[in-house]
């Protein structure tokens, strides 16, 4: 009988595998797994892991496989079962893999490295991990400082992982068959560029607990220089990538199109860690856009870049991309656009869809401020995109900034609220009104900035500043969302920790630390005693850091130069102004060497270079309706009603049926579903209506979907129908289930069928999320009869594990290792004949 254990934690989805774009299945080879340390949903959206996938995958001689964080209650099974965590492609032991590479996205992600690592019977020290256990590596931003998790990984990357996985794969399946020790594997490691190996190094300390020296135990290896792909263009890119189930974060194709931002805004570490510019031609961003929405379904590209808005082409970009796919209800959103990038002719492109939300980041409050970051933007611009956004009928424009900045004050803090209002006041100026939504956040000085140097606030005075905007915004009809002053805390310190941390580490997950970036999950108490227990001071790690001290990175080579760090740390001071060399000179930060390694600009181009013929064809009466029945067994009975219907909109996608869009704001693909199906239950009777362009047939709508669905999914039957044939909601009356019983609960079936039908009544009381639903199993059951060690029963409501546990006097609990299947659905005959 089988273990239904996904039907008792949150979103069984995030555990299945088996979605399209894997390599399941594939079992040969080197196994190369890729771990995020979050659940799912954030792990899916993140495009550096669905990039790395797609390389590996590219490989017939490595198996890449996933795994995520399990959320609390999947950690509690996997621990009272004792299950070891496995990936989700072919449930392999993440002890019994070649190499676990995690990806360190942001730094309150570290409890839950530990935390993998322990469902997965695997020692969290590199060194008590001889061969024989997995090579244990991580890359990604929070690389640039590996040093607080220096104990725990055997290699890191430092920069671009396109072409360094396959060199770090090659080189430990040759080890592999040379089956030599493991100090033998990271010597080799270690010659690979962008390859650290934290066992190389030893740190000293000085009498006040800062670094003093960083001692490379191999003279020729004293720095570890970053990984850099030259060439965007040439750079592989996954057009084939996994499709989630369930929704993600970032529901939707992403594209980059430009790596790297040479504007100089001194707080962020991504400006000057991902340099330098790297453009992908417009035309290679058409092909990729083309080939992704037909391999996965999406209905919307999401452009990426540090800086949407400075990519030399994106006018003339987005007039092709919407002269291709608006007709097709596909939309485009530009994240991340710079004050004074969206030209009104962008902004009329991209509403000819839908609006996808639009967010600008003044990032400080006042003028003076933005100059001391070098932001390089004025109020006026500010203000004039404001007003250029409401109108072309954004109704909600996003403002981001940050608090804490170096040299803010209270000045700077009430320059948020005025600048904001003022925002909020270009809607009316438009003659369209609309919404302003602030976002807060806290600085952090990161690694490889020019405020690397600088001190963090301490929480007290985040939490005045907090509570003072809350307060003026909220006098200004205007809301404001933040972080918690103690978790940007606790962020700093790993930001710019060192190898004691580990320690810190180590108690934290033994205290129960996990999903410290999620509010609900963070534990502030927690993280104090463990800071008391191995004796360490967060503040010690907010300090200002002298110009002259050692940093816990300065042997890793993002490739912009200390000196210049500097420099822009003093410039800050004096409020002077840095440009962006796309424009101007070269600011001399180091990274380019001007042959391979430089920035690769698209040269402008006329709006109309992309444009092609796009009219589409007006709204007509005309159209089919076909009904199909499918069935949803195996993995897929663990898919929620809102997951299946996302499915099916990508599988119509991916397929190109000419699917008919309901009008308005958010246009949607017109089909309906009969009714839920609790997730658990397999199916044999699962209908759905689609409503397609007339002249499409139902064969082949039934071809066509077959084609692209999951394993587990098949439509069975379709049939023509009336336009305005009545809903399935409306002729559906009564559905036959089948739950077979385990062998423990299957004694004496017969009889408790009789005592059940000789009932007069049985009510059932059903509570969930506030709402309470009556009604009488009893008067709710037209036939039921026991096969064996099975129950057949047709009912007109209620749920098959309600009744069964009804008539066996049991919890609903008990029933999970049984098997429930929905065999037929019978319709009222009146309402058939009536088609």
């Amino acid at each position: 009988m089988r273990n239904n254990s996904l039907l008792s934690v949150e979103k069984p989805a995030r555990y299945l595998g088996g979605e399209m774009g894997t390599t399941i299945g594939r079992e040969t080879g080197l196994s190369f797994v890729l771990a995020f340390p979050d659940v799912y949903e954030v792990g899916m959206s993140h495009l550096g892991l669905q990039v790395l996938y797609g390389v590996l995958k590219g490989v017939p001689w490595i198996t890449p496989e996933r795994v995520y964080a399990p959320w609390p209650d999947r950690e509690e099974q996997l621990r009272q079962e004792g299950i070891t965590l496995a990936t989700l492609e072919n449930g392999t032991p993440l002890k019994e893999a070649d190499i676990l590479g995690f990806t360190l996205q942001y730094e309150l992600s570290y409890t839950n490295i530990l935390n993998m690592l322990e469902l997965s019977g695997i020692p969290l020290l590199a060194e008590e991990r001889p061969a024989g256990y997995p090579l244990v590596i991580a890359g990604g931003p929070c690389a640039y400082n590996p040093e607080p998790l220096a104990e725990f990984f055997d290699a890191f990357l430092i920069g671009d992982g396109e072409e360094a996985a396959l060199e770090i794969a090659a080189c430990v399946s040759a080890w592999k068959e040379e089956g030599l020790d493991k100090g033998v594997l990271l010597e080799r490691l270690a010659k690979i560029e962008g390859v650290y190996v934290p066992s190389f190094f030893t740190v000293e300390y000085d009498h006040v607990g800062r670094v003093s020296a960083i001692v490379p135990l191999k003279p020729e290896y004293a720095t570890i220089r970053r990984r850099f792909v030259a060439d965007l263009e040439k750079a592989h890119y996954p057009t084939a990538p996994v499709v989630p189930f369930l929704k993600t974060v970032h529901d939707r194709v992403s594209v980059e199109i430009s790596r790297g931002c040479t504007r100089g805004c001194r707080f962020c570490q991504a400006g000057y860690i991902y340099r330098p510019v790297r453009e992908r031609s417009p035309e290679r961003v058409l092909e990729l856009v083309e080939e992704t929405f037909r391999n996965t379904g999406y209905d919307e590209v999401s452009l990426l870049s540090l800086s949407t808005g400075d990519y030399g082409c994106l006018t003339p970009l987005i007039k092709g991309l919407m002269d291709r796919y608006a007709a097709q209800k596909k939309a485009v959103s530009l994240p991340s656009m710079r004050v004074g990038s969206l030209s009104p002719e962008m902004a009329e492109e991209v509403r000819r869809v839908r609006k996808t939300g639009f967010t600008l980041a003044p990032e400080a409050g006042s003028e003076r401020l933005r100059r001391v970051i070098n932001k390089g933007i004025t109020e006026a611009a500010l203000l004039d995109n404001a007003r250029a956004v409401f109108g072309a009928g954004w109704r909600v424009i996003k403002l981001y900034y940050m608090i804490g900045l170096p040299t803010e004050t209270m000045d700077d803090v009430q320059g948020i609220v005025e600048l904001s209002r003022e925002v909020k006041r270009q809607g009316k100026f438009a003659g369209t009104g609309g919404d302003v939504n602030v976002s807060v956040s806290s600085f952090v000085p990161k690694p490889h900035t020019p405020f690397q140097w600088e001190p963090q606030i301490s929480e007290a005075e985040i939490v005045e500043k907090q509570h003072y905007l809350k307060d003026e915004l909220r006098k200004k009809k205007l809301i404001l969302k933040w972080q918690d002053a103690s978790l940007s805390m606790l962020e700093g310190v790993f930001a710019r920790g060192d190898r004691r941390l580990s320690r810190l580490l180590i108690e934290a997950h033994r205290l129960g630390c996990r999903f410290d970036g999620w509010w609900e999950h963070y534990d502030k108490h927690k993280w104090s005693e463990a800071f008391l227990k191995v004796g360490l001071d967060p503040r010690f790690y907010h300090r200002r850091r002298e110009l002259d001290e050692v940093l816990p990175w300065d042997h890793i080579d993002c490739g912009v130069t200390r000196d210049y760090l500097m420099k822009e740390c003093q410039a800050a001071l004096v409020e002077a102004a840095t440009p962006d060399c796309r424009g101007a000179a070269c600011t001399g930060c180091g990274v380019c060497d001007f042959k391979e390694l430089k920035l690769r600009l698209n040269p402008a181009v006329p709006f109309e270079t992309y444009a092609v013929p796009c009219e589409e064809a007006p709204f007509s009466e005309d159209a089919n309706r076909i009904r199909v029945r499918f069935e949803k067994v195996g993995r897929m009975r663990y898919l929620s009603h809102l997951e299946q219907q996302t499915l099916f909109i990508r599988a119509v996608g991916r397929a190109g049926i000419p699917i008919r869009y309901s009008q308005g704001f958010h246009p949607h693909p017109k089909f309906s579903f009969a009714t839920a199906l609790s997730v658990g239950v397999e199916s044999y009777a699962e209908y759905m209506d689609f409503e397609v362009e007339a002249g499409y047939r139902a064969q082949t709508l039934k071809d066509a979907l077959n084609g692209t669905l999951p394993e587990g999914i098949r439509v069975l039957e379709v049939q023509d129908i009336p336009l305005r044939a009545p809903s399935l909601s409306v002729i559906m009356e009564r559905v036959r289930y089948r739950v077979t019983l385990p062998a423990h609960l299957a004694a004496g079936l017969d009889q408790l069928v009789g005592r059940f039908l000789a009932l007069e009544s049985a009510p059932l009381r059903r509570e969930k999320k506030g709402k309470v639903v009556e009604f009488d199993l009893r008067h709710e059951l037209f036939d039921l009869k026991a096969e064996g060690a099975a129950l057949e029963m047709v009912v007109g409501r209620g749920k098959p594990a309600e009744y069964a546990a009804a008539i066996l006097g049991v919890p609903v609990e008990e029933l999970r290792e049984a098997r429930l299947e929905k065999l037929e659905v019978l319709f009222s005959e009146n309402a058939i004949q009536a088609q």
